[in-house]
């Protein structure tokens, strides 16, 4: 019916007081459906995976542990990590910006920093295989946490359906919801990737260690609450994998 009313103004056979007032409540519907939680926050993260060869693994980690700090003079290192399963011969590391205009500074401060260029990069390049980079924002309805002592992190990744969080937000907040409070697990960020591969959420999550990671998860599987909210997350789902990793000596996350 709103259609065909739209339809009868654009070609004036509609007296236009009705017609701007059925197309209002149209296009009122529609925004309600089309938009979610909006993101105020310029605050942006980058995330970088390198795949480092495997014969150079050992000799990057030093590499960086010894040099990382002249990257960290120009911006804020979330976390970096080396992945243990899951993958192999591959780092993750999360970086903190402002903005893009802050980001597009600190690139090219970076460019220029001949002790960085010189001690880590032409040094660190011939040791990669591959690297790759997605910006991503914090989900409104999370904040960036801190595990009170070391242990592991599993990153999981979720490639929903398109539609945005406007379509499976909800869902998918109340399945994180239920995982964190079945209390096997601290969630450490939510990020749902600006550029990159659309539609992808990666879930940071804490655990003392593999083996409690893994007796919590089978509690979570058992749990009524978590299985009823899984199911309804997945209805949006297309894939999903994840990697346990280990943060690195000089990672601020431990």
């Amino acid at each position: 019916m709103m259609c065909s009313l739209r339809t009868l103004f654009l070609k004036g056979k509609l007296p236009p007081a009705c017609a701007r007032s059925n197309v209002t409540r149209s296009i009122q519907a529609k925004a309600t459906f089309a938009t979610g939680p909006r993101q105020h926050d310029t605050t942006l993260y980058e995330l970088r995976t390198y795949a480092i060869k495997p014969s150079m693994m050992s000799s990057f980690m030093q590499l960086a542990n010894e040099n990382l700090h002249l990257r960290t003079a120009h911006s804020e290192l979330v976390g970096f990590w080396s992945f243990e399963l899951g993958g192999m011969n591959k780092v993750f590391h999360i970086w903190k910006y402002d903005s893009f205009a802050h980001r597009i500074a600190v690139r090219a401060k970076i460019a220029q920093d001949k002790l960085w260029q010189g001690n880590f990069m032409s040094k660190a390049l011939p040791m990669m295989d591959t690297q790759d980079n997605e910006v991503a924002y914090l989900v409104p309805w999370c904040k960036l946490e801190k595990p009170e002592k070391p242990g592991i992190y599993e990153l999981v990744s979720f490639q929903f359906k398109p539609g945005g969080p406007a379509v499976w937000g909800q869902a998918f907040r109340a399945a994180i919801s239920t995982h964190v409070n079945t209390g096997y697990t601290k969630l450490i960020g939510v990020f749902n990737t600006e550029y990159g591969l659309l539609n992808q959420v990666h879930v940071l999550w804490w655990n003392e260690n593999a083996d409690s990671r893994a007796a919590g998860r089978h509690l979570a599987h058992e749990d009524a609450r978590v299985v009823a909210a899984v199911r309804e997350s997945v209805s949006f789902l297309v894939s999903q994998r994840n990697v346990l990793m280990v943060p690195a000596p000089f990672s601020p996350l431990k």
